[in-house]
């Protein structure tokens, strides 16, 4: 079996680490969730980094309380509140210095210093006879 080249190995190993950081932001995002009241306190959505309603909770005796334009004004801005708190930790989980992965150039050096420089390029192709 012929041996892959040593600029293939490295691009596969470089692949693999921007696999495994988009991962890890997408675990970041998916963690967020933001839950902020309405004006009132008897509305509370859930809403996560993306902007979408995951959940929407109404006091017990809310719509009793609340016409259909005052509900749907209170619901409208809990759902506002909370998606613009979704959105600022989102920046701040996102840019947050102790998350900053290591710069791809140290990486790229670790990935050519495992590789023999003296080793031989395989040849491709037809074998000789």
């Amino acid at each position: 079996m012929r041996e892959i080249h040593p600029n293939v190995r490295t691009a596969l190993g470089m692949a693999r680490e921007l696999r495994h950081r988009i991962a890890d932001m997408r675990e970041r995002a998916d963690e967020i969730v933001a839950r902020r009241p309405s004006p009132s306190g008897l509305v509370i959505p859930e809403v996560d980094a993306m902007g979408r309603l995951l959940g929407l909770y109404l006091a017990p005796g809310t719509c009793a309380r609340l016409d259909n334009r005052e509900l749907a004004a209170d619901i409208m801005a809990a759902i506002t509140e909370s998606t613009e708190d979704a959105r600022r930790q989102y920046d701040i989980a996102m840019n947050n210095t102790d998350n900053l992965p290591r710069p791809l150039a140290e990486v790229m050096r670790e990935l050519r210093a495992g590789t023999e420089p003296d080793r031989q390029v395989p040849k491709f192709g037809k074998a000789e006879q």
